[in-house]
Order: structure tokens, then C-alpha cells, then sequence
């Protein structure tokens, strides 16, 4: 499949939204409906303006396009996900440079255990307009056939969790680098793939936001705060716990944006006898997670099986210093002299009643900014990709 015209990058999750499912029509279909369609990159007619004006911001599924958009790496990018209804064409700009589509799954793949997931339409848009040159595939990965079709493309995968390949080897196979938070991570890829470039760059932590994440100067009514879903593996039992243990009054401020366990983290803390507000789900958005952030005088991440979480460096571009689980699989590398400790869950209380007295003297927004700032992730990037063989269409 031929590449676009246009320096081009496309990035796919593994979302899937809409119910019922509605039937799967033929690729044939499909191909006919997109080759109706004009192209679907209409870059304005100032491009340096638009590119100048571009924005770094959002979750995992903006940062790093947006980031490649604004250093030059392509002209233009789209963030994909699935439909499993017969809505049509569901496309927006969200930035000049950078939009969003959803293409119809297949209906094969409409339940949650058909892992990793294949469009027919997906593949026919493709085949109508080009492949991307740089195709970013997140979580569970995609079905071989898009890859295939992609063929040409150059392709990076990023796991958004723990395990690093959460897909066949079939699948994994075709990928030219493999994005990871920690090096024994890198281990399970090559043990997997000998050869295949693998480069230590998470789209969470790095590729940080410091406009949206910044100090706001406000009055500090919280020592500590968790920005974490209602889920086993985020182990707010270790925070609640210590914060019982602690020898002087503490309170912190829980922000869900959502989970299961809402309901039984709110009786956990009321049972322990500890000073904890919950804001409780739907989500909040990110200015208003920073908003919440700037409240609090520590960052805590309590989490052991978890991936590399993006608050790590919210929380140190708002200003504060993190504590994060010593048993933490992935992010302690973010944890420097200058941005936070690492303590076991039986130290936890002690580690959180010493940050609060030396709370002043950690520099964590300038340090992430310098270390982990989209413009520093996507030097890295570029990098990793022209070492994995990329040739940049300029």
C-alpha cells in the first residue's frame, strides 16, 4: 500500500465504543464508500502558522502526535479508535494539524475477549488514501491484515500497562520499535524478538504537558492527593493504611475518575478513621485535574502492577514532590533527588510524614521539564526510529 502524499501519522487504540453492534459489511463496500470521499489531509495554507500554533497536550492518545506534529516529524495526524454501531465517518478536528476518526469493528470483534481487533473499514480507508508514513498502535494491538496493509508504514507499538507485548507473536512481529517504561521490560521484548529495536520512552510520563500541568499558587488544603482509578491494582490500601499509621493528622484528596471500587475505598476510609475527600467518577478534565493537583503539598502513586502512570510527572510539573510504591514495576526511574522517595508499603507513613517537612526543598517541575517534556521525548523518539531504519520523507 502506497504511502500518503503528505507526511502522515496515525495512531489507533484499542477503544471501542457504541452498543448494540451492528453487522459487519463487505470491504468491498466499504472501498467503494471511501473512494467517494476527497482526501482526508487538507492542510491550511499556512502550514509553519499552524505547526507554530500546535499545542502538546491531552492523554496518551495526543501527546506524541502532537509532539511529532510540532518538531517537524510530520505535517499532519489522526488518533483513531472503534465503532462497534453504524455510525459513519465520525471524523473532527480537534488542533488544524490534528483530528480524529472511528471506524466501524468487525463483528467478530465487538466482545471484549477478541483481542486484538480488525476493521474492514479501517483497512479500506486505508487503501483508499494511503497508509500513514508513521503508524502508533496502543494496548491490545490490532489484527495482522491492518498491519499488512500498513505494510510500507513505519510502525511503533506501546503496551499502555505492564506487560510490554499484549499481543501474538505473529502480531508483534511486524512492529519496527517497541516503545517501554523499564528495562526489564526491554528483557521480555527481546527474549520474544532478539532483534527488534526497543526503546526505554513511555507516552505517559514522558511527552509531559507542562502548560496544562503547572503551579496555580493556591492555598494548600490537602498534604497529599491520588489521582487514580477505583481499581485493585492502584492499592489504595497502602496510602489508607499508612495514613493511619501516621503519628500527626493527615489528609489527602482521592480524585476517580473511575472503577469499580469507589463505593468500597469511601467505607475503607471511613473505617480506618482517616481525613480523605473523594472526587468521585465521571473523570474530571485535565485542567481540572491539575486544579485539584495545585490543593495538595504531595503526589503519591501507591500502585505495584501498574504501567508507567502519566500523573507521575503531572504531579511534578504542578510543583509537587511524588511518593511512589518502592515495589512500583514501572516509573521508578522518575524518581530522582530532585522530584521525589521511593518507600515499601511498611514505610510508607514515615516516607510521607518526612517529605511533608522537606517538602520545599525538591525541584520536581523543572527537572521533569528538562528530563521528561515532550521536547525532550521527541528528540528521543526521532532517535530511536531513525536507529530502527525510519526514513523521514523530507
Amino acid at each position: 500500500m502506497t504511502l500518503t502524499s503528505t507526511p502522515t501519522l496515525y495512531a489507533i487504540s484499542d477503544f471501542r465504543d457504541g452498543w448494540p453492534p451492528a453487522p459487519t459489511r463487505t470491504y468491498a463496500d466499504y472501498l467503494s464508500e471511501w473512494q467517494a470521499h476527497d482526501s482526508p489531509v487538507h492542510l491550511p495554507s499556512d502550514l509553519a502558522a499552524a505547526r507554530a500554533a500546535t499545542r502538546v497536550e491531552g492523554g496518551y492518545m495526543e501527546r506524541l502526535p502532537l509532539a511529532c506534529i510540532k518538531a517537524g516529524l510530520v505535517d499532519y495526524a489522526e488518533k483513531w479508535h472503534y465503532d462497534r454501531t453504524n455510525r459513519r465517518d465520525q471524523y473532527g478536528l480537534e488542533q488544524p494539524l490534528f483530528g480524529y476518526r472511528t471506524f466501524h469493528i468487525d463483528a467478530n470483534d465487538a466482545q471484549p475477549d477478541h483481542a486484538p481487533f480488525h476493521s474492514d473499514d479501517l483497512c479500506a480507508f486505508i487503501a483508499a488514501h494511503g497508509a500513514p508514513h508513521i503508524l502508533c498502535v496502543w494496548g491490545l494491538g490490532v489484527d495482522e491484515r491492518i498491519l499488512d496493509t500498513c505494510a510500507e508504514s513505519f510502525k511503533i507499538y506501546y503496551s499502555i500497562d505492564a506487560p510490554p507485548l499484549r499481543m501474538p507473536p505473529d502480531i508483534s512481529r511486524h512492529f519496527n520499535l517497541i516503545l517501554v517504561g523499564e528495562e526489564w521490560q526491554r528483557s521480555e521484548v527481546r527474549a520474544r524478538h532478539p532483534t527488534m529495536p526497543c526503546e526505554i520512552l513511555t507516552i505517559g510520563p514522558e511527552f509531559a504537558d507542562d502548560q496544562t500541568f503547572q503551579p496555580l499558587g493556591l492555598t494548600k488544603e490537602y498534604d497529599l492527593i491520588y489521582v487514580a482509578c477505583a481499581q485493585p491494582y492502584k492499592r489504595h490500601d497502602v496510602l489508607f493504611e499508612a495514613m493511619a499509621r501516621c503519628r500527626r493528622p493527615v489528609n489527602c484528596l482521592c480524585v476517580i475518575g473511575y472503577g469499580d471500587l469507589t463505593e468500597a475505598l469511601h467505607m475503607q476510609a471511613q473505617q480506618l478513621g482517616i481525613a480523605v475527600d473523594f472526587i468521585d467518577p465521571p473523570g474530571v478534565s485535565f485542567e481540572q485535574v491539575n486544579y485539584h493537583i495545585n490543593r495538595a503539598r504531595i503526589g503519591i502513586v501507591a500502585g505495584v502492577n501498574d504501567g508507567c502512570p502519566a500523573i507521575l510527572t503531572e504531579y511534578m510539573l504542578a510543583g509537587l514532590p511524588v511518593l511512589i510504591n518502592a515495589e512500583l514495576c514501572c516509573g521508578q526511574r522518575f524518581i530522582t533527588p530532585e522530584t521525589g522517595v521511593a518507600a515499601s508499603a511498611d514505610a510508607f507513613s514515615q516516607a510521607i510524614e518526612t517529605l511533608l517537612d522537606t517538602v520545599t526543598s525538591y525541584q520536581p517541575r523543572d527537572y521533569a521539564i528538562a528530563h521528561w517534556g515532550w521536547a525532550s521525548s521527541v528528540r528521543q523518539l526521532e532517535c530511536a526510529m531513525r536507529a530502527a531504519g525510519y526514513q523521514s520523507a523530507r
